[in-house]
């Protein structure tokens, strides 16, 4: 009989510390970090669980090693952590900077010759007539006359402009998606970490499309969708060799 309940209480162990396995943690705002966040929204991508923060900004989640906890709250940017354990968690949500403060106004004067014509400046059109004085009979007369070189300098100045947006959104990948970065966050190594790092580095248009770009949970789900692969297709192609002349 001992024997029996033994065996039982052995083989329910298991399904017991599995059934209770779960995260839990505190948030606090980011400048003011004793200040706790209540009801910030705390959301397992794995299992589609989901809570809020207590008062003391407290929450416990069902969770896993490996899972994709993501908290949201108004007025603060979304944060997500892959849950490398089940320690304790302590998180702190930065203020989101499109929020704007509230501005007093107490007192303003405005210059009157700020919005004044420039009294010295000269006369420019961007089209005119060609003119009449001096013509003779047989000449040609009347018509329009183009000013174009505004129009090709804004151009150039856009290309320039856009040329140097892309140079420092690269720049600013470069510096953030490094093999240390991609190695601490989804622990890839050798062969297989520049194998994952050459498919999925985040474009510059992808990283200006959301501004701040979420780097962690970008990479993160990036890597659940390398996994999903065939291993024939988690690195890219080899380069066509090229006919010799």
């Amino acid at each position: 009989m001992f024997n029996r309940l033994l065996l039982m209480l052995v083989l329910m162990s298991p399904l017991s510390l599995f059934a209770q396995q779960e995260v839990s943690g505190k948030v606090f705002d980011f400048d003011n970090k004793t200040f706790p966040l209540q009801d910030v929204s705390v959301k397992n991508l794995n299992n589609n669980q989901t809570t809020k923060t207590k008062a003391a900004g407290q929450f416990n989640l069902p969770a896993k090693p490996g899972d994709l906890i993501v908290l949201s709250f108004t007025g603060y940017h979304t944060d997500t952590l892959f849950l490398v354990d089940l320690a304790p968690k302590t998180i702190y949500l930065p203020i989101n900077s499109t929020s704007l403060n509230e501005v007093k106004v107490v007192g303003a004067r405005i210059n009157p010759s700020i919005l004044s014509p420039d009294p010295e400046a000269k006369e420019f059109k961007r089209i005119q007539t060609d003119g009449l004085r001096g013509k003779g009979n047989n000449d040609r007369a009347g018509g329009l006359g183009f000013n174009l070189g505004y129009g090709k300098y804004k151009r150039q100045e856009e290309k320039i402009k856009a040329l140097e947006e892309r140079d420092r959104y690269d720049t600013e990948i470069a510096q953030i998606f490094t093999e240390a970065y991609v190695t601490d966050m989804v622990k890839l190594t050798g062969q297989d970490l520049k194998d994952f790092m050459a498919l999925y580095r985040p474009t510059a248009i992808l990283v200006k499309s959301e501004r701040p770009f979420n780097y962690d949970y970008y990479t993160v789900q990036a890597y659940h969708t390398w996994l999903k692969l065939p291993e024939s297709q988690r690195r890219l192609p080899p380069l066509p060799k090229l006919k010799a002349n």
